[in-house]
């Protein structure tokens, strides 16, 4: 047998090869721009079926397609959430202070070798929820004899239960003060992310409190003395209701002479702001006050005409004494007046409306007090008297802003004002003074 055949078929390999000669690049494959899209089209279809399917342009255009759609969303919320963000930072970070603070630290920095933190020397173990409640107790903070009520916001935590207001009787050579009681109070929240504005609370005089307790009761049960739990809960409903607790007020706040009752106003901004600002929620909200009185007067004096099955003579929807006179007019330009150039109203300063027994508006302002007055609590100062509107209209409907109707400016507020009034109707008129701390 001839070997040369056998030799020929065999593989012709060296028998020596070199180390260094180069090796041939292996070819990794290019990785689809669709890999994502074509391992879920894998899932449902075979490998053959599948590469037909990612074939076809129709298919592809939708694939990208789907990917535009993704990327517009995506910036979407991001633009959202940009949007967002400052509102989040405005309502839960005070800014003033971030800026205060990091002033202070910029101008007195404290780099003492006694202290082996950064962390101030003030600073406790224990949370600020520890010290505001002790075993489940609010802890009441007095100074002077003077009771503080707090008010659900650490912007401005505390209210105090009586305050001392100049009074307008008397000899202008001997000025004195009379002393008012907290009957409720509450926050002012806008916009539907309750952002806080200021807190409000109403006072009243403690000469008056028997009266404001004889009108309260009278309402309900006219030859009653005290109001027993089943009346106290009727009288809580027509204070929360709109159009009952608008005449319930209207009634108490039309009292005149003897039988007046004075009341204050008591206005604390929780951040920053200035008059203006206030000076256009207070005028929106009466001039939408005094609209609704007019559309609900003409509704009456319809509703009389069909009643009595006779025309009535009417020039004008409403009587020219409510609102739609001249003078009225005049009255809610002071009002505007009253704020015009005062410039900014800081954190913590105080804004007081009081009506006296005669239905006279006047306001007060106490600028922002002391850091270390702020610590203790006191937040009184010298008032700053603004002005006055002799109109009782006017301060009838500052009042009947948090008190009565349907919207008021802070339902927190006026919730808490009927609590004051049913427990101030829990006793026998007369003996109110004994209850005035207890209110």
């Amino acid at each position: 047998m001839n070997p040369a055949p056998i030799t020929r078929l065999l593989p012709k390999r060296p028998i020596y090869r070199c180390l260094n000669f180069p090796r041939t690049p292996v070819r990794t494959p290019q990785r689809c721009r669709y890999n994502s899209t074509r391992d879920a089209i894998t899932k449902d279809y075979n490998g053959s079926n599948a590469d037909a399917y990612m074939k076809d342009p129709l298919r592809r255009e939708e694939i990208e397609r789907r990917k535009l759609i993704q990327g517009r969303n995506r910036a979407a919320l991001g633009a959202a959430l940009c949007m967002l963000l400052p509102i989040v930072i405005i309502q839960f970070y005070d800014l003033d202070d971030l800026s205060n603070k990091k002033k202070e630290s910029n101008s007195t920095p404290n780099f003492s070798s006694s202290s082996s933190s950064w962390f101030p020397s003030d600073r406790a173990d224990a949370p600020a929820s520890a010290t505001r409640d002790f075993q489940g107790k609010p802890v009441v903070i007095t100074d002077s004899n003077e009771e503080l009520v707090p008010t659900g916001t650490s912007y401005v935590p505390f209210f105090p239960r009586s305050i001392q207001l100049p009074t307008t009787s008397g000899p202008e050579a001997a000025p004195s003060s009379e002393e008012y009681t907290l009957l409720g109070l509450g926050i002012r929240r806008v916009s539907f992310l309750g952002v806080q504005v200021y807190v409000v609370g109403l006072y009243v005089k403690n000469s008056s409190l028997p009266l404001l307790q004889s009108a309260l009761i009278k309402h309900i049960n006219p030859a009653a003395s005290t109001l027993i739990p089943g009346e106290k809960d009727d009288l809580r409903r027509a204070l929360l209701e709109g159009e009952s607790s608008e005449r319930i007020w209207d009634d108490v706040l039309q009292r005149r002479g003897l039988d007046g009752i004075e009341m204050a106003l008591r206005v604390v901004p929780t951040r920053g702001t200035d008059f203006k600002h206030l000076q256009d929620g207070w005028m929106r909200g009466l001039t939408n006050r005094t609209q609704d009185t007019q559309r609900r007067q003409q509704q009456l004096l319809a509703k009389q005409q069909q009643e009595q099955q006779k025309k009535i003579s009417l020039p004008k929807p409403v009587d020219p004494s409510d609102f739609a006179d001249e003078s009225f007019g005049e009255s809610m330009r002071a009002f505007r007046s009253l704020f015009a150039g005062r410039g900014k109203a800081a954190k913590g300063s105080v804004i007081t409306f009081t009506r006296d027994s005669e239905g006279v508006f006047r306001a007060l302002y106490q600028p922002q007090p002391q850091e270390q007055n702020l610590k203790k609590g006191k937040k009184d100062g010298q008032f700053v008297h603004l002005g006055e509107v002799k109109d009782e209209r006017v301060s009838r409907l500052v009042w009947e802003l948090y008190l009565g109707g349907k919207n008021v400016s802070s339902e927190e507020a006026r919730k808490s004002v009927v609590e004051g009034c049913i427990n101030l109707v829990e006793r026998p008129v007369g003996s109110v003074e004994g209850m005035v701390g207890s209110l």
